[in-house]
């Protein structure tokens, strides 16, 4: 009896070595990676993905196809990364709306971020941008907000969405300058920059990237950006954070990179350390900083200590403005 139950204890553990993740003896990646962006190709996640993603496949050795999975703000392409195999070879490039803003503006998902998705790393940040129309009067974000104090004030500003990134930038705004802006949600950028061209609304709340056309053509004019230092891609324009009153004020569309929870660590370490090495390439980072775009490359503990920061400044924003999906 003895010799029967030791021969299926050593099955099982013959079992168990057979099947298990090849990264022990260095194989990984053995296959192409495929590196999901939950946003329509062509926009600006989708484009730093993709450099992103060249660069990564010289560095592993293998290629890296970069898949766009849209819908329901982000959710549905993180949702297919909780439900990948959690071998590391279903990568997430996220935004902050569909792994933290979002959630706290009170939308409802199949999934949790914080207990499904494994963080890698921080690839980069970009600002954005508070925008209005040369018909507006106002030259600074001081003048603006002085438009916008008075209790009979009717300014609006316009934003890709409630709940949106923007929103949050916006009513910190309206807290920190005890300004008033009535807040106008669009479907995404393209309306809302639309409408401002147009001068149907005076301010908007926005990307960096769209913007920066038409701001040195002249057809718009961007008044700050809301990084924590100046944007590289325009550094004559402040940031916000550099007014008295709103130090430590930043809201930037950063670029976060998960895997499905469970992934080997091994795994994980591998791959931030691709990334890492990739984001400090002088060639990329050049690329990156064309488009606005500030890369980081951080390890995952250190983007782990990054996302409760961000978690804590979205949530007592959210608190003092009552911002809701619901």
């Amino acid at each position: 009896m003895m010799q029967v139950k030791r021969r299926q204890i050593v099955a099982v553990l013959a079992t168990m070595a057979f099947c298990a993740p090849t990264f022990a003896d260095g194989a990984w990646p053995d296959r192409p990676l495929k590196l999901v962006v939950p946003y329509p190709a062509g926009g600006g996640t989708d484009f730093s993905a993709r450099l992103i993603a060249q660069a990564l496949s010289k560095k592993l050795g293998q290629t890296v196809i970069v898949e766009n999975k849209t819908g329901a703000s982000g959710a549905i392409g993180a949702q297919s990364v909780v439900q990948s195999k959690p071998d590391g070879y279903s990568v997430l490039f996220a935004s902050p709306a569909e792994v933290l803003v979002s959630r706290i503006a009170g939308q409802k998902t199949s999934y949790d971020p914080d207990t499904e998705l494994e963080p890698i790393t921080l690839a980069g940040e970009l600002p954005l941008a508070i925008v209005v129309n040369p018909a507006t009067p106002a030259k600074t974000l001081q003048e603006l907000l002085s438009l916008a104090q008075s209790d009979s004030s009717t300014l609006s500003y316009g934003s890709p969405g409630t709940g949106s990134t923007m929103q949050f930038a916006g009513e910190q705004l309206n807290i920190s300058g005890h300004a008033h802006m009535l807040h106008v949600p669009y479907r995404g950028a393209a309306p809302a920059i639309a409408d401002l061209l147009g001068n149907q609304i005076p301010v908007a709340v926005v990307g960096l990237q769209p913007v920066l056309a038409p701001h040195k053509a002249g057809t718009l004019r961007v008044l700050v950006t809301t990084g924590a230092k100046r944007s590289s891609a325009l550094p004559d324009v402040p940031a916000v954070a550099e007014l008295p009153g709103f130090e430590g004020y930043r809201f930037t569309n950063w670029f976060g990179v998960y895997v499905a929870k469970g992934t080997p660590q091994p795994i994980v370490q591998k791959l931030s350390a691709a990334f890492q090495n990739v984001l400090h390439e002088p060639v990329l980072r050049d690329k990156l900083l064309e488009q606005g775009v500030e890369p980081i490359g951080n390890t995952p503990q250190e983007f782990r200590q990054f996302l409760v920061s961000e978690k804590n400044r979205y949530e007592a924003v959210q608190k003092k403005s009552g911002i809701t999906l619901k």
